[in-house]
Parts: C-alpha cells; sequence; structure tokens
C-alpha cells in the first residue's frame, strides 16, 4: 500500500459579499491579504493547509478555489453585491466539499475534517430555506467529509443564528455590541490565521485537533443568547 504523502486540512473561508458590507470593502481586503500573507509566511504549516475564498451573496462566487497558499500568489478579492442567501453557501459546501476531498485523496494525501470559517454581517435573506442544506453539510452519516463549521456574526448578525449556524456551541461568536464593524472583520481575519497556523502545528501531534481562538471584541455567541 502506497504511503500517503501527509494529512492536510482544508480550509474554507465562506464570506457574506452582501451590499451592507459595502462600507468595510476595505477592511475586507486588508484580513483577506493578511490571512493568504500570514500562511505564506509559516510555509512548513502553509504545506499542511489548503485553503478555498468564497464570496457569497445571492450565490456564491470562487474567489480562491482550494490551494496550496505556498505556490498561489495571487490574492483573492471580495466583491461587495446582492443579497445574504446563506442557503446559496450551504448548497455550494455541500456539492463543493466532498469533491474537494476526494481529490486530494486521489493525489494521495490524507484528509483531516475541514474547517469552514463563516462571516455574516447581517441575517440571512432567504429566511429559514437554508436550514436544509446545511442539515445536510454537517450530517456526518449523510456527508461524512461535513466540516466543522466556526461562524462569525458582525453587524446586524443575531447571536442565536450564528449559534445555529456553528456545528459546536463553542464555534459561534458574535461582535461586542458597539465593535466597530471595520475592525471586528479585521480581527476575524486575525484570528482565522492565528487559528490555521495553530491548528496546522497540531497536525503534527499525537492527537490532531482544530483549534479555534476567539477574535478580539468578540464573544462567544452561545452568552449572548443566554442573556
Amino acid at each position: 500500500m502506497t504511503e500517503a504523502k501527509g494529512v492536510l486540512l482544508p480550509a474554507y473561508v465562506v464570506a457574506d459579499e452582501s451590499a451592507s458590507m459595502g462600507p468595510y470593502q476595505q477592511e475586507l481586503s486588508g484580513g483577506v491579504t493578511s490571512l493568504c500573507e500570514g500562511l505564506r509566511a509559516e510555509p512548513m504549516i502553509a504545506a499542511k493547509l489548503r485553503l478555498a475564498v468564497l464570496g457569497f451573496s445571492g450565490d456564491v462566487q470562487v474567489r480562491l478555489a482550494l490551494a496550496d497558499m505556498r505556490t498561489e500568489t495571487a490574492v483573492p478579492q471580495l466583491i461587495i453585491r446582492g443579497m445574504t442567501s446563506y442557503r446559496a453557501a450551504f448548497d455550494d459546501l455541500a456539492a463543493r466539499i466532498p469533491a474537494d476531498v476526494q481529490r486530494l485523496r486521489g493525489d494521495g494525501y490524507k484528509v483531516h475534517r475541514p474547517v469552514v470559517f463563516f462571516l455574516s454581517d447581517g441575517q440571512p435573506t432567504d429566511g429559514h430555506a437554508w436550514h436544509k442544506p446545511h442539515a445536510a453539510l454537517i450530517d456526518k452519516n449523510r456527508t461524512p467529509t461535513a466540516p466543522n463549521v466556526i461562524a462569525c456574526g458582525i453587524g446586524d448578525a443575531q447571536a442565536q443564528t450564528m449559534v445555529d449556524v456553528a456545528t459546536r456551541p463553542e464555534f459561534a461568536f458574535v461582535a461586542k455590541p458597539g465593535t466597530d464593524v471595520g475592525k471586528a472583520i479585521s480581527e476575524f481575519f486575525h484570528a482565522l490565521t492565528a487559528s490555521l497556523v495553530a491548528s496546522g502545528h497540531a497536525l503534527n501531534s499525537a492527537a490532531p485537533q482544530l483549534v479555534v481562538n476567539r477574535p478580539d471584541q468578540f464573544v462567544m455567541a452561545i452568552d449572548e443568547v443566554g442573556q
């Protein structure tokens, strides 16, 4: 039996590109740039990761297909447009993640359970239509490659919605009341980068695990729900 090339962690950044994010285009661009540069600065860690950046509004646009950041030179750009369809995001992930994992395994890698970092500044404009595809995505019986989902809400995003999106209550965060949205976006990407670097280190340990850092100026959404 051929020995695996290594173990990879596929990571997906799923960012809200709806019109309400317009005033924060600069922070979004800066956050994506800092994430890419942060991973390139850690080539030993980047070797264990594959990164994708997806923008969602009324549909999903691939800003960066799953890539090795050691060799990826372009910086993905998020583009403000449209509504806030959570269903579009989860329909896309339900098809994309199993295909990506199959391709990585076909290339000779073992694959750690994927992780999705979900960022939204508002409530879904498609009501409850996203619940069914989301449930299918995270159900390990129906989707063996079901990802861990970390949900971060800023602006008008409600704590309960982030709890519903995240796969575990401790994976759901909301910005503290009064926090500047632009600053919250920057903190999201800073924590995301730190989480991926720490998780990459953990892949070398006897008990690999996903490390999730709470962004500064955020609280656990479950604490807000419980108030």
